[in-house]
């Protein structure tokens, strides 16, 4: 994964997650529904790397 892609995924989780701390004197549910949303940044980010290494390696391979 580049830099430039890697830097997006991380400066958005970071600020997922500070709104959903912000949100929870607000709104319980809206700090959930980020807290949940983060979560599924984060999972995609580490998806595209593993899609990202495999294609890499598979380039190299042959």
């Amino acid at each position: 994964m580049g830099k430039g892609l890697s830097l997006w995924f991380a400066c958005s989780s970071i600020l997922m997650l500070t709104a959903a701390s912000i949100s929870i004197s607000f709104n319980i549910w809206l700090a959930l529904l980020l807290g949940v949303l983060c979560v599924l940044n984060i999972g995609w980010g580490f998806i595209l790397k593993a899609r990202l290494r495999r294609k890499a390696e598979a380039r190299q391979a042959s």
